[in-house]
């Protein structure tokens, strides 16, 4: 019972922006599925939902990995408003940014979480980003480049 009913609850809050318990609890029940405000309060602890900004404007209930996305493209955007210019030698990238930019845009970077990204340290308008070698340097300077086209 419980299994199905918090699919169900991943599914609502897929569908529809679902901005209270009770919201949740109404369309669970639209569902066949009643349940009190505790069970639906419970629910939403053991799911790790999260209270995100929705397109309309309000706060909605989401799931970690899509409020992470929510983040990872405001982030892409910090990255974009911000970065001056990309170079590389050898394994290292150096990234050059606005003043006072350079932690957002690294955290831009460690967000997108790129396999091929060893390591990134950022100071105030400079961010180095270690790869495994020259080649790779060269394809992740480029896919950096195309994000501020």
């Amino acid at each position: 019972m419980k299994n199905a009913r918090q699919t169900a609850i991943l599914s609502i809050i897929e569908q529809y922006d679902i901005e209270t318990q009770e919201e949740l609890a109404g369309k669970l029940k639209e569902l066949g599925i009643v349940v009190t405000q505790a069970t639906v309060s419970r629910d939403i602890k053991e799911l790790r939902l999260l209270k995100v900004l929705s397109s309309k404007g309000g706060y909605k209930y989401a799931t970690a990995d899509k409020a992470e996305h929510g983040l990872s493209d405001r982030f892409v955007r910090i990255f974009v408003d911000s970065v001056l210019s990309i170079s590389y030698a050898g394994n290292i990238i150096v990234i050059k940014t606005l003043s006072g930019s350079a932690n957002a845009a690294c955290e831009a970077i460690d967000s997108m979480r790129w396999p091929e990204i060893l390591g990134t340290m950022a100071g105030d308008n400079t961010i180095l980003a270690i790869v495994h070698d020259e080649a790779e340097a060269s394809r992740v300077s480029t896919r950096f480049q195309e994000m501020l086209k």
